[in-house]
């Protein structure tokens, strides 16, 4: 009876909301059709449009961090806020897709990796390495624990539901969809949700015009007036954006990392060749920063001071839209807010169930327990336990998610940039034409991480600038090793067949 009331309450946004879900699901259906084995549940049969990728890659990267959480932290911190998240990061994702989607590529085609850990493997010629990797991956609960916090946020705001009823709702449908789809349900439903991103945006910044009616000083004077430091490129009273390395510096060499991230890197095994590649990353680039420019919002929100002062930071852009739009509006911003965050959390699930399937179960069993198997049987089986993992991935972040940390943002950061301060450097390596070994790799993966961890332990505020040291540190030590390798046996890139031979 309680959920017949909150349909009659708001009709629109149900309506709209469950054409939504019907669409999403016929997507999935679509996508279940092509998916056949392991390899094409996690990355298809390589012969995706690269507009397809494209869309799906930017609202990928984009998700709720971008709609939902981040608009907080510059309602909160000002300009400088803006440039840390949206600029300067935006400039490193940028850079990183363009440096290594096309090596990463060329280097998965040739040896049929299907994940990440499997790729770093491959490409050191290590399977302990894949395992390790793999076992770092998991970190990425954290940033699935802030995807759902992000959406239950808006369905409470739109839907009415409770905390654990948006959370029931909203785990059981994107995990119930991958389940049956896989990466063609990932990769047809963001695109659809992609879509609904693009048009909302520009809606959502068309709003912005009457702020900044009197010119873009006027605006600031406004802002200056609450506040002197949300105009400055740094803000010097914020403990996360407060100094030029933070903002800068930070920024960009964590946006830079962030293309790392398996459900990311793993978009360029996708596509067929280089040109499809070049292709995918224009499409990603352009529309992330037209994503990215949200970040605004806290701005406008902050100039027109209509928020409540003791506002949650991540419940700004929810409460902003309410006050700023008519219900029609709000209802159809309410579902692009909800695919921006299911579009980034179908991607992580397909990624890391492949990775706790293909790199985990079949790394620690193929040569005992599954040893008298087929390869065949080996990815069949791999498969079914793929969709186990998935579901349990869905209790454990549900679990988590029911009693989330005060700031989201924070949260996931800290978990997903202890994966990218492991991954950047042996990736980076990996398609560079370097001679770093596989203890180099390893080496480097547990110096970023563990510096990065050890920093936020020890009291470093922002998790960017923690990540950034680790990666720095993990980058000069490859950058050490492998001039000791080059003095010792000479330079030139080692074939990629022959390091897969070593022992």
């Amino acid at each position: 009876m309680r959920y017949i009331d909150l349909i009659a309450e708001r009709p629109l946004v149900w309506g709209l909301f469950a054409a939504y879900l019907i669409g999403t699901s016929w997507l999935a259906v679509l996508g279940h059709r092509k998916t056949r084995d392991l390899r094409s549940f996690a990355i298809g049969r390589g012969d995706m449009s690269p507009w397809i990728v494209g869309i799906t890659l930017a609202a990928s990267i984009a998700s709720t961090a971008t709609f939902v959480i981040n608009p907080g932290f510059v309602y909160a911190h000002g300009l400088s806020a803006f440039i840390h998240l949206g600029v300067a990061a935006g400039l490193g994702i940028a850079c990183g897709l363009l440096l290594m989607s096309r090596g990463f590529r060329r280097v998965g085609a040739q040896t049929r990796a299907i994940t990440l850990p499997q790729w770093i493997g491959e490409r050191y010629g290590s399977r302990g390495l894949a395992t390790l990797f793999a076992a770092i991956q998991l970190l990425s609960v954290s940033f699935v624990v802030l995807i759902l916090g992000g959406v239950s946020i808006v369905m409470q705001k739109t839907l009415g539901l409770s905390n654990v009823e948006s959370l029931v709702l909203v785990t059981v449908f994107v995990f119930g969809y991958i389940f049956v789809g896989g990466t063609y349900a990932h990769a047809y439903t963001n695109t659809l949700q992609g879509a609904i991103m693009i048009a909302v945006t520009l809606v959502i910044l068309a709003s912005a015009l009457p702020s900044l009616g009197d010119g873009v000083g006027a605006f600031a004077s406004r802002l200056a007036a609450i506040d002197p430091n949300l105009v400055r490129p740094v803000n010097p009273a914020s403990p996360l954006f407060g100094d030029a390395f933070t903002v800068y510096v930070a920024g960009f060499v964590v946006g830079f990392a962030l293309v790392c991230q398996p459900h990311i890197m793993t978009k360029a095994l996708y596509v067929k060749d280089d040109r499809a590649v070049r292709r995918y990353v224009a499409v990603a680039i352009a529309v992330f920063a037209l994503f990215s420019s949200l970040l605004l919002v806290g701005l406008f929100a902050r100039a027109d001071g209509a928020l409540p002062p003791d506002i949650r930071q991540d419940a700004v852009m929810t409460a902003y839209i309410a006050q700023t739009f008519p219900p029609a509006v709000v209802a159809v911003i309410a579902v692009a807010l909800l695919a921006a965050g299911m579009s980034t959390l179908d991607g992580i699930l397909v990624a890391l169930s492949t990775i706790a399937a293909n790199d985990l179960f079949l790394g620690l069993t193929e040569r005992n327990l599954l040893a008298d198997r087929t390869p065949e049987q080996r990815a069949a089986i791999a498969h079914r336990v793929s969709r186990v993992i998935l579901i349990g991935l869905g209790v454990v972040a549900f679990a988590i998610a029911l009693d989330p940390p005060a700031l989201l943002g924070i949260f996931g950061q800290v978990g997903v940039y202890g994966i990218v301060a492991a991954s950047t450097v042996p990736i980076l390596f990996g398609v560079l034409p370097t001679r770093l070994s596989r203890a180099g790799a390893a080496t480097a993966a547990v110096v970023g991480m563990g510096l990065h961890f050890t920093l936020y332990a020890a009291g470093v505020r922002n998790p960017a600038v923690s990540a950034t040291w680790g990666l720095l540190a993990s980058a000069g030590y490859a950058i050490l090793h492998c001039t000791t390798i080059r003095v010792l046996v000479g330079g030139g890139v080692p074939d990629l067949a022959e390091v897969r031979r070593r022992p």
